[in-house]
Protein backbone atom coordinates (compact mmCIF):
# COMPACT_ATOMS: atom_id res chain seq x y z
CA UNK A 1 0.00 0.00 0.00
CA UNK A 2 2.89 2.30 0.88
CA UNK A 3 4.62 1.35 -2.33
CA UNK A 4 1.53 2.24 -4.38
CA UNK A 5 1.15 5.50 -2.54
CA UNK A 6 4.81 6.28 -3.14
CA UNK A 7 4.48 5.65 -6.86
CA UNK A 8 1.40 7.90 -7.13
CA UNK A 9 3.28 10.63 -5.28
CA UNK A 10 6.20 10.37 -7.73
CA UNK A 11 3.87 10.70 -10.69
CA UNK A 12 2.24 13.75 -9.11
CA UNK A 13 5.60 15.42 -8.51
CA UNK A 14 6.64 14.74 -12.10
CA UNK A 15 3.39 16.20 -13.45
CA UNK A 16 3.79 19.30 -11.30
CA UNK A 17 7.38 19.78 -12.46
CA UNK A 18 6.23 20.43 -16.08
CA UNK A 19 5.52 24.11 -16.50
CA UNK A 20 2.16 25.17 -17.97
CA UNK A 21 3.95 26.89 -20.87
CA UNK A 22 5.86 23.74 -21.79
CA UNK A 23 2.77 21.60 -21.35
CA UNK A 24 0.88 23.89 -23.72
CA UNK A 25 3.68 23.66 -26.30
CA UNK A 26 3.76 19.87 -26.07
CA UNK A 27 -0.01 19.77 -26.52
CA UNK A 28 0.15 21.89 -29.68
CA UNK A 29 3.05 19.82 -31.02
CA UNK A 30 1.36 16.47 -30.48
CA UNK A 31 -1.90 17.79 -31.91
CA UNK A 32 -0.04 19.26 -34.92
CA UNK A 33 -1.59 22.65 -34.33
CA UNK A 34 1.62 24.72 -34.23
CA UNK A 35 1.90 27.62 -36.68
CA UNK A 36 3.33 26.28 -39.94
CA UNK A 37 3.64 27.12 -43.59
CA UNK A 38 0.93 25.19 -45.39
CA UNK A 39 1.11 26.13 -49.05
CA UNK A 40 -1.96 25.47 -51.10
CA UNK A 41 -0.91 23.84 -54.37
CA UNK A 42 -3.18 25.74 -56.67
CA UNK A 43 -2.80 25.22 -60.44
CA UNK A 44 -1.18 28.65 -60.80
CA UNK A 45 1.46 27.81 -58.17
CA UNK A 46 2.25 24.41 -59.69
CA UNK A 47 2.50 25.75 -63.25
CA UNK A 48 4.69 28.69 -62.14
CA UNK A 49 6.99 26.44 -60.09
CA UNK A 50 7.62 24.00 -62.94
CA UNK A 51 8.16 26.87 -65.37
CA UNK A 52 10.71 28.55 -63.06
CA UNK A 53 12.60 25.26 -62.61
CA UNK A 54 12.85 24.99 -66.39
CA UNK A 55 13.93 28.62 -66.79
CA UNK A 56 16.72 28.10 -64.23
CA UNK A 57 17.91 24.63 -65.30
CA UNK A 58 18.14 25.19 -69.06
CA UNK A 59 20.68 28.08 -68.91
CA UNK A 60 22.72 26.19 -66.30
CA UNK A 61 22.69 23.13 -68.55
CA UNK A 62 23.79 25.16 -71.57
CA UNK A 63 26.65 26.71 -69.58
CA UNK A 64 27.76 23.31 -68.26
CA UNK A 65 27.58 21.76 -71.71
CA UNK A 66 29.56 24.65 -73.22
CA UNK A 67 32.24 24.29 -70.53
CA UNK A 68 32.49 20.56 -71.21
CA UNK A 69 32.68 21.04 -74.98
CA UNK A 70 35.48 23.60 -74.55
CA UNK A 71 37.74 20.93 -73.06
CA UNK A 72 40.20 19.51 -75.60
CA UNK A 73 40.87 15.83 -75.08
CA UNK A 74 43.09 13.29 -76.85
CA UNK A 75 42.48 9.61 -76.10
CA UNK A 76 44.83 6.98 -77.49
CA UNK A 77 44.51 3.24 -76.87
CA UNK A 78 47.98 1.75 -77.14
CA UNK A 79 47.85 -1.71 -75.57
CA UNK A 80 47.11 -3.51 -78.87
CA UNK A 81 49.29 -1.47 -81.23
CA UNK A 82 52.30 -1.71 -78.92
CA UNK A 83 52.53 -5.50 -79.27
CA UNK A 84 55.17 -6.71 -81.76
CA UNK A 85 53.76 -8.72 -84.70
CA UNK A 86 55.24 -12.08 -83.55
CA UNK A 87 53.27 -11.82 -80.29
CA UNK A 88 49.90 -10.70 -81.68
CA UNK A 89 48.44 -14.15 -81.07
CA UNK A 90 49.91 -14.52 -77.58
CA UNK A 91 49.81 -11.17 -75.81
CA UNK A 92 50.26 -12.65 -72.31
CA UNK A 93 53.52 -14.31 -73.33
CA UNK A 94 54.78 -10.98 -74.64
CA UNK A 95 54.04 -9.02 -71.49
CA UNK A 96 55.57 -11.72 -69.25
CA UNK A 97 58.76 -12.11 -71.31
CA UNK A 98 61.31 -9.77 -69.74
CA UNK A 99 63.77 -10.29 -72.60
CA UNK A 100 61.44 -8.61 -75.11
CA UNK A 101 61.65 -4.83 -75.30
CA UNK A 102 58.51 -3.04 -74.17
CA UNK A 103 59.27 0.30 -75.81
CA UNK A 104 56.66 1.74 -78.12
CA UNK A 105 56.20 5.10 -79.85
CA UNK A 106 52.86 6.78 -80.36
CA UNK A 107 52.14 9.88 -82.45
CA UNK A 108 49.31 12.12 -81.25
CA UNK A 109 48.04 15.00 -83.39
CA UNK A 110 46.64 17.95 -81.45
CA UNK A 111 43.17 18.79 -82.88
CA UNK A 112 42.86 22.24 -81.25
CA UNK A 113 44.96 24.62 -79.24
CA UNK A 114 45.51 23.12 -75.80
CA UNK A 115 46.19 25.59 -73.04
CA UNK A 116 48.44 24.62 -70.16
CA UNK A 117 48.22 22.89 -67.79
CA UNK A 118 47.54 19.77 -69.88
CA UNK A 119 46.68 16.83 -67.66
CA UNK A 120 48.05 13.38 -68.44
CA UNK A 121 45.96 10.40 -67.38
CA UNK A 122 46.22 6.68 -67.87
CA UNK A 123 42.87 4.97 -68.35
CA UNK A 124 42.13 1.33 -67.57
CA UNK A 125 39.00 -0.45 -68.76
CA UNK A 126 37.56 -3.74 -67.51
CA UNK A 127 39.65 -3.41 -64.35
CA UNK A 128 37.60 -4.03 -61.20
CA UNK A 129 39.40 -2.17 -58.45
CA UNK A 130 36.09 -2.19 -56.57
CA UNK A 131 36.16 -5.97 -56.02
CA UNK A 132 35.60 -6.60 -52.31
CA UNK A 133 38.66 -8.79 -51.72
CA UNK A 134 40.85 -6.40 -53.69
CA UNK A 135 39.63 -3.29 -51.85
CA UNK A 136 40.19 -4.91 -48.43
CA UNK A 137 43.68 -6.16 -49.32
CA UNK A 138 45.61 -3.32 -47.67
CA UNK A 139 46.65 -2.07 -44.26
CA UNK A 140 46.10 1.64 -43.70
CA UNK A 141 47.91 1.56 -40.36
CA UNK A 142 50.95 -0.09 -41.94
CA UNK A 143 51.02 2.61 -44.63
CA UNK A 144 51.13 5.18 -41.83
CA UNK A 145 53.39 3.42 -39.27
CA UNK A 146 55.37 0.92 -41.36
CA UNK A 147 57.01 -2.05 -39.65
CA UNK A 148 55.79 -0.82 -36.26
CA UNK A 149 52.37 -2.23 -37.11
CA UNK A 150 52.01 -6.01 -37.56
CA UNK A 151 48.25 -6.43 -38.08
CA UNK A 152 48.34 -7.26 -41.78
CA UNK A 153 45.97 -10.24 -41.94
CA UNK A 154 43.80 -8.50 -44.57
CA UNK A 155 46.82 -8.30 -46.89
CA UNK A 156 47.09 -12.05 -47.50
CA UNK A 157 48.59 -13.51 -49.65
CA UNK A 158 50.82 -10.42 -50.03
CA UNK A 159 51.43 -9.89 -46.31
CA UNK A 160 54.85 -11.53 -46.03
CA UNK A 161 57.55 -13.21 -48.09
CA UNK A 162 60.27 -15.57 -46.84
CA UNK A 163 59.14 -14.94 -43.29
CA UNK A 164 59.56 -11.16 -43.56
CA UNK A 165 56.73 -8.61 -43.71
CA UNK A 166 56.00 -6.73 -46.93
CA UNK A 167 55.68 -2.96 -46.86
CA UNK A 168 53.33 -1.87 -48.35
CA UNK A 169 51.35 -5.08 -48.13
CA UNK A 170 48.24 -6.21 -50.01
CA UNK A 171 47.07 -6.74 -53.56
CA UNK A 172 46.44 -3.06 -54.31
CA UNK A 173 50.07 -2.06 -53.78
CA UNK A 174 51.29 -5.31 -55.37
CA UNK A 175 49.40 -4.50 -58.60
CA UNK A 176 50.82 -0.94 -58.90
CA UNK A 177 50.54 0.46 -62.43
CA UNK A 178 54.01 0.72 -63.98
CA UNK A 179 53.68 1.91 -67.58
CA UNK A 180 55.75 5.06 -68.15
CA UNK A 181 55.46 7.87 -70.70
CA UNK A 182 57.82 10.52 -72.04
CA UNK A 183 56.73 13.27 -74.42
CA UNK A 184 58.39 15.34 -77.11
CA UNK A 185 57.32 17.84 -79.76
CA UNK A 186 59.57 18.05 -82.76
CA UNK A 187 63.14 18.03 -81.48
CA UNK A 188 62.33 19.35 -78.00
CA UNK A 189 61.22 17.28 -75.04
CA UNK A 190 58.06 18.20 -73.18
CA UNK A 191 58.67 18.35 -69.46
CA UNK A 192 56.14 16.46 -67.36
CA UNK A 193 55.47 17.76 -63.86
CA UNK A 194 54.77 14.74 -61.65
CA UNK A 195 54.53 16.58 -58.34
CA UNK A 196 51.28 17.11 -56.43
CA UNK A 197 49.35 14.58 -58.51
CA UNK A 198 47.89 13.00 -55.37
CA UNK A 199 45.58 14.40 -52.70
CA UNK A 200 47.41 16.48 -50.11
CA UNK A 201 45.34 14.90 -47.34
CA UNK A 202 46.55 11.46 -48.43
CA UNK A 203 50.21 12.55 -48.45
CA UNK A 204 49.97 14.23 -45.05
CA UNK A 205 47.72 11.88 -43.11
CA UNK A 206 47.57 8.42 -44.73
CA UNK A 207 51.16 7.66 -45.77
CA UNK A 208 53.99 7.87 -43.26
CA UNK A 209 56.86 10.28 -43.80
CA UNK A 210 59.21 7.82 -42.09
CA UNK A 211 57.82 4.68 -43.77
CA UNK A 212 59.84 3.04 -46.54
CA UNK A 213 59.07 0.08 -48.78
CA UNK A 214 60.49 -3.18 -47.49
CA UNK A 215 60.65 -6.66 -49.05
CA UNK A 216 58.36 -5.37 -51.82
CA UNK A 217 57.97 -7.31 -55.10
CA UNK A 218 60.60 -9.84 -53.96
CA UNK A 219 58.37 -12.89 -54.37
CA UNK A 220 58.19 -15.33 -57.24
CA UNK A 221 55.11 -13.63 -58.68
CA UNK A 222 55.57 -9.97 -59.61
CA UNK A 223 52.36 -7.97 -59.82
CA UNK A 224 53.22 -4.49 -61.06
CA UNK A 225 55.66 -1.69 -60.44
CA UNK A 226 58.42 -1.54 -57.86
CA UNK A 227 59.11 1.17 -55.28
CA UNK A 228 62.28 3.01 -54.37
CA UNK A 229 63.21 1.85 -50.82
CA UNK A 230 65.11 5.10 -50.19
CA UNK A 231 62.05 7.34 -50.69
CA UNK A 232 59.29 7.48 -48.02
CA UNK A 233 55.82 6.37 -49.04
CA UNK A 234 54.47 9.88 -48.51
CA UNK A 235 56.65 11.05 -51.43
CA UNK A 236 55.85 8.18 -53.80
CA UNK A 237 52.83 9.78 -55.42
CA UNK A 238 52.31 7.09 -58.06
CA UNK A 239 51.56 4.68 -55.22
CA UNK A 240 49.31 7.17 -53.41
CA UNK A 241 47.27 7.80 -56.57
CA UNK A 242 46.97 4.06 -57.24
CA UNK A 243 45.93 3.21 -53.68
CA UNK A 244 42.84 5.43 -53.97
CA UNK A 245 40.75 2.70 -55.60
CA UNK A 246 38.18 3.43 -58.29
CA UNK A 247 34.47 2.70 -57.92
CA UNK A 248 33.88 1.73 -61.57
CA UNK A 249 35.65 -0.76 -63.87
CA UNK A 250 36.63 2.04 -66.26
CA UNK A 251 38.68 4.76 -64.59
CA UNK A 252 41.40 7.34 -65.09
CA UNK A 253 44.27 8.21 -62.78
CA UNK A 254 46.47 11.26 -62.98
CA UNK A 255 50.02 10.65 -64.23
CA UNK A 256 51.31 14.22 -64.51
CA UNK A 257 50.94 17.63 -66.16
CA UNK A 258 52.46 19.28 -69.22
CA UNK A 259 52.87 22.93 -68.29
CA UNK A 260 53.21 24.48 -71.74
CA UNK A 261 50.67 25.12 -74.47
CA UNK A 262 50.24 22.85 -77.48
CA UNK A 263 49.17 24.38 -80.77
CA UNK A 264 46.68 22.95 -83.24
CA UNK A 265 48.18 20.36 -85.62
CA UNK A 266 51.22 19.81 -83.38
CA UNK A 267 52.39 16.20 -83.33
CA UNK A 268 53.29 14.91 -79.89
CA UNK A 269 55.56 11.86 -79.83
CA UNK A 270 54.93 9.61 -76.84
CA UNK A 271 57.52 7.00 -75.87
CA UNK A 272 55.62 4.35 -73.95
CA UNK A 273 57.14 1.64 -71.80
CA UNK A 274 54.40 -0.99 -72.05
CA UNK A 275 55.01 -2.96 -68.84
CA UNK A 276 51.61 -3.42 -67.25
CA UNK A 277 49.73 -6.66 -67.83
CA UNK A 278 46.09 -6.12 -68.75
CA UNK A 279 46.11 -8.84 -71.42
CA UNK A 280 45.47 -11.76 -69.06
CA UNK A 281 42.01 -10.44 -68.12
CA UNK A 282 40.98 -8.60 -71.29
CA UNK A 283 41.68 -5.12 -69.99
CA UNK A 284 42.41 -2.02 -72.05
CA UNK A 285 45.01 0.71 -71.60
CA UNK A 286 44.63 4.24 -72.87
CA UNK A 287 46.64 7.43 -72.65
CA UNK A 288 44.63 10.63 -72.20
CA UNK A 289 45.76 14.23 -72.65
CA UNK A 290 43.15 16.73 -71.50
CA UNK A 291 42.73 20.39 -70.69
CA UNK A 292 40.23 21.57 -68.09
CA UNK A 293 37.51 24.19 -67.67
CA UNK A 294 35.97 25.95 -64.67
CA UNK A 295 33.80 22.85 -64.30
CA UNK A 296 36.65 20.34 -64.52
CA UNK A 297 37.30 17.80 -67.25
CA UNK A 298 35.18 16.75 -70.20
CA UNK A 299 31.85 15.40 -69.02
CA UNK A 300 28.60 16.12 -70.85
CA UNK A 301 26.41 14.34 -68.31
CA UNK A 302 25.84 17.29 -65.97
CA UNK A 303 24.84 19.63 -68.80
CA UNK A 304 22.56 17.05 -70.41
CA UNK A 305 20.96 16.31 -67.04
CA UNK A 306 20.16 19.99 -66.44
CA UNK A 307 18.78 20.36 -69.96
CA UNK A 308 16.60 17.25 -69.56
CA UNK A 309 15.20 18.41 -66.21
CA UNK A 310 14.59 21.95 -67.49
CA UNK A 311 12.91 20.80 -70.72
CA UNK A 312 10.75 18.29 -68.85
CA UNK A 313 9.69 20.93 -66.32
CA UNK A 314 8.65 23.42 -69.00
CA UNK A 315 6.79 20.68 -70.89
CA UNK A 316 4.93 19.68 -67.72
CA UNK A 317 4.05 23.31 -66.98
CA UNK A 318 2.62 23.72 -70.51
CA UNK A 319 0.58 20.52 -70.18
CA UNK A 320 -0.81 21.66 -66.83
CA UNK A 321 -1.56 25.09 -68.28
CA UNK A 322 -3.54 23.59 -71.18
CA UNK A 323 -5.47 21.32 -68.81
CA UNK A 324 -6.20 24.22 -66.47
CA UNK A 325 -7.44 26.47 -69.28
CA UNK A 326 -9.48 23.72 -70.88
CA UNK A 327 -11.04 22.32 -67.71
CA UNK A 328 -10.97 24.97 -64.96
CA UNK A 329 -12.59 24.22 -61.63
CA UNK A 330 -13.30 26.26 -58.50
CA UNK A 331 -10.87 25.89 -55.60
CA UNK A 332 -12.02 23.76 -52.68
CA UNK A 333 -14.89 22.09 -54.51
CA UNK A 334 -15.75 19.03 -52.40
CA UNK A 335 -17.43 17.36 -55.37
CA UNK A 336 -13.98 16.48 -56.70
CA UNK A 337 -12.99 14.44 -53.65
CA UNK A 338 -12.49 10.76 -54.43
CA UNK A 339 -15.38 9.60 -52.27
CA UNK A 340 -17.73 11.93 -54.17
CA UNK A 341 -16.70 10.78 -57.67
CA UNK A 342 -19.52 8.25 -57.75
CA UNK A 343 -22.08 10.95 -57.12
CA UNK A 344 -20.62 13.12 -59.89
CA UNK A 345 -20.64 10.29 -62.44
CA UNK A 346 -24.27 9.46 -61.69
Amino acid sequence: MDEDGGSFSAVGVQAQSISPCRSNAIYHFTQQSLPACKPVLTPAWVITTFFLIGVICIPVGLLSLHASQSVVEIVDRYDIDCIPPPFKSNKVAYIKDSSVTKNCSRFLKVPKHMKAPIFIYYQLDNYYQNHRRYVKSRSDKQLLYGLKYNGTSYCKPEDSNNGLPIVPCGLIAWSLFNDTYSFSRGTSALKVNRENISWKSDRDHKFGKEVYSFNFQNGSLIGGGNLDPTIPLSDQEDLIVWMRTAALPSFRKLYGRIEEDLDADDVVVVDVLNNYNTYSFGGKKKLVLSTSSWLGGKNDFLGMAYLSIGSSSILISLVFLVLHVKNPRPYGDANYLSWNWKGISS
